[in-house]
C-alpha cells in the first residue's frame, strides 16, 4: 500500500470522484457510475493522516452535491423566500454537510485500519463496504441513491431491483469500483485487464438478462384508463390559499375548467377515474365538511359528469383536530368514499417543525410553518369498483417500505400526487420522477404519478415510462394503464431484507477476519 503520497499534489483525486459521481447522477447519463469513487479512494489509500482522509471526504461529496443537486438553491429561493444570494450561501452550506456520509465512511475506514492494521486486500474490501453502508444509511431528506441512474438513463439493468431493490441496485454499483479500483492499479498487467474485461462483460451480461427479466413478466389481464390534470398552479397563489388570504375559488375554477376541457377533448373515451394532484383542491373534504360551498360544489361537479376523482386536499385528524396533507376518492356521483388517506411522511420546515413535540416553543419562533398531523402510513387501500389503489402523497414515494407495505394490502397500482413546484425544472423533476416511478419496478404495478406543474405521468409494472407531461404549464392527458388484478409478490417484496443483512453480515465478518488475522509484519514483531 502506498502511503507516501499524501501532499497537495494528490488533491485533485477526491475532486475528480466528486466530478465524475456528479455528472453520473440524474439527469446526466450514469457514465461514470461504477468507477466514480476510484480516484477518492486511491487518494484515501495515500493518506496517513485522519484529516486529509476527512477532507478528502468532504471535497468529493461537496463538489458531486453542487452538481447533482444545485436545484437546492432554487428552493431555498422559492419555498424559503431567500433572496438569491443568500440561496446560493445556503447551497455552499448544504454542498458541505448534505452528504457528508462520504467523509464519514473515510473516518471509520482509516481508523479502522490504523487500529487493526489489516491488509491491503482486507482493507479494499472494508473501504467498499463501509461506504456502501454509510450511503445507504445517511441522514438525508431526499433519499437518493445510485441504483436509480440505471432507471432515469432506461440501462436494462434496472430490471433487477424485482430482486434486490434499487437500494440494492446503489450498493452492487459501488461494489463495482471496487474491482475497476484494482484493474486501474494494475492497468500496466495482463491482471488488469483481465478484471476490468470480466467487469465490463458481467455489466453487459446483467443487461442482457435486464432484458430478459422484462420479457418474462406476465400479460395484464386488466386495464383502466385514468385522465391526468395538471393545474400548473403558482406557488404563490397555493400559499395564499392555503393561509386563507384568497385565490382559493380561482384555483378550484381553473382545474374545474381544464377538466371539462379535457374531457371534451376524449369524448367517447371511457375515463375509470381523473386524478388531481397533491393539495389541488384547496379547500377542506370530509364528513364533516360535506355541507360546505367548495365541496357542495366539487360533488355537484363531478356528479353532472359522472367522473370518479382522486384528488389531494385538506382533511382535519378527529384526535388532534391539526390539518391533514390528504388524498380523497370521490366516486361518480361525488360522494367521497372512505377511508381517505393522509400523507404519513411529513417534509420537514414545510409540514412540521422537527422535536416541536419535545420543545412546543419552537414553534413561537416559526409561525409560518405548517403544523400537519401525521396519516396513518401504508396501511389502507382505495378498494373501489373492483379497483385496488395504493396512495401515496409526494415524496412517500422514495421509502421502498412505504410502497412494500401497499403491495402487501395486495394494491394492484399506486396512485401518487405531487407537487414540485418548488424545485425549478432542472434536476429535482427528473430525479423525484424516476424515483417515484422505481417503486413500480421493485414491486411490478403500474404508478400513477400525477404533479402540479410536473412531470406527470405513469410507468408500467416493466418500468416502461408512459408520455411525460410538460413543466410549468397547464396539461391534461389519459392514459390506459394495463395491469394485473392480483399481482404476485416479487422476491425484493417477499425478501426485503436479504440485501441490508447481507452489506452487513459481510461487514461483520470481515472485521472479525480483520480482528484475529494480523499481517506478517505485526506478527513478526510479536514473536
Amino acid at each position: 500500500m502506498n502511503n507516501n503520497l499524501s501532499g497537495k499534489a494528490n488533491w485533485y483525486l477526491p475532486l475528480l470522484s466528486g466530478v465524475f459521481i456528479g455528472t453520473s447522477y440524474i439527469p446526466f447519463p450514469p457514465w461514470a457510475s461504477l468507477f466514480g469513487f476510484v480516484p477518492l479512494w486511491l487518494f484515501w489509500n495515500q493518506q496517513t493522516r485522519l484529516k486529509n482522509v476527512f477532507l478528502g471526504g468532504v471535497i468529493t461529496a461537496f463538489v458531486f452535491t453542487m452538481i447533482g443537486f444545485n436545484w437546492v438553491t432554487y428552493t431555498l429561493h422559492e419555498f424559503a423566500h431567500l433572496p438569491w444570494f443568500f440561496a446560493g450561501i445556503g447551497m455552499i452550506v448544504y454542498g458541505l454537510i448534505g452528504h457528508l456520509y462520504v467523509a464519514v465512511a473515510g473516518v471509520l475506514w482509516f481508523c479502522g485500519r490504523k487500529r487493526f492494521h489489516w491488509d491491503e486486500r482486507l482493507s479494499l474490501w472494508l473501504m467498499a463496504l463501509i461506504t456502501i453502508l454509510c450511503d445507504a444509511y445517511s441522514l438525508t431528506v431526499f433519499d437518493w441513491n445510485f441504483g436509480y441512474t440505471w432507471y432515469g438513463a432506461n440501462i436494462p439493468v434496472y430490471q433487477w431491483a424485482e430482486f434486490i431493490g434499487f437500494s440494492g441496485l446503489s450498493a452492487a454499483t459501488l461494489l463495482c469500483n471496487l474491482p475497476l479500483y484494482l484493474a486501474w492499479q494494475k492497468r500496466k498487467e495482463k491482471s488488469g485487464k483481465i478484471i476490468f474485461a470480466a467487469v465490463l462483460a458481467g455489466f453487459i451480461l446483467l443487461n442482457i438478462g435486464g432484458l430478459g427479466l422484462k420479457a418474462r413478466l406476465p400479460e395484464p389481464d386488466a386495464k383502466l384508463n385514468t385522465l391526468f390534470i395538471q393545474a400548473s398552479t403558482p406557488n404563490s397563489e397555493k400559499m395564499a390559499a392555503e393561509l386563507g388570504e384568497g385565490y382559493t375559488q380561482e384555483i378550484i375554477r381553473r382545474i374545474k375548467a381544464l377538466t371539462d376541457e379535457a374531457i371534451n377533448q376524449h369524448i367517447g373515451s371511457k375515463i375509470d377515474f381523473a386524478m388531481w394532484p397533491e393539495t389541488a383542491f384547496p379547500s377542506l373534504l370530509g364528513a364533516e365538511f360535506s355541507h360546505k360551498e367548495d365541496p357542495v360544489l366539487l360533488s355537484q361537479f363531478l356528479r353532472d359528469r359522472q367522473l370518479p376523482l382522486v384528488t389531494g386536499a385538506f382533511g382535519v385528524d378527529q384526535k388532534s383536530r391539526l390539518i391533514t396533507n390528504s388524498l380523497f376518492l370521490l366516486d361518480n356521483q361525488g360522494d367521497i368514499v372512505e377511508p381517505h388517506y393522509s400523507k404519513t411522511i411529513l417534509l420537514a420546515f414545510g409540514e412540521y417543525i422537527p422535536f416541536s413535540d419535545t420543545f412546543p416553543v419552537i414553534k413561537k419562533f416559526l409561525p409560518q410553518i405548517g403544523q400537519y398531523a401525521r396519516g396513518p402510513g401504508p396501511t389502507i387501500l382505495f378498494n373501489w369498483n373492483g379497483f385496488k389503489m395504493g396512495p401515496q402523497i409526494c415524496y412517500e414515494s422514495l421509502f421502498p417500505k412505504f410502497s412494500r407495505d401497499l403491495a402487501n394490502l395486495g394494491a394492484q397500482f399506486i396512485v401518487n400526487a405531487t407537487n414540485d413546484s418548488w424545485y425549478g425544472t432542472w434536476q429535482e423533476p427528473y430525479q423525484h420522477m424516476y424515483m417515484t416511478l422505481a417503486r413500480g419496478v421493485e414491486f411490478r404495478r403500474p404508478v400513477l404519478r400525477v404533479t402540479n406543474t410536473g412531470i406527470s405521468t405513469v410507468s408500467l409494472a416493466s418500468g416502461e415510462v408512459l408520455e411525460q407531461s410538460p413543466m410549468l404549464q397547464p396539461w391534461a392527458g389519459l392514459y390506459e394503464v394495463p395491469y394485473l388484478k392480483n399481482p404476485p409478490a416479487t422476491f425484493y417484496q417477499n425478501w426485503f431484507w436479504l440485501v441490508p443483512s447481507l452489506l452487513w453480515g459481510s461487514l461483520g465478518l470481515l472485521l472479525v477476519i480483520g480482528f484475529y488475522r494480523k499481517p506478517a509484519f505485526i506478527q513478526t514483531d510479536r514473536s
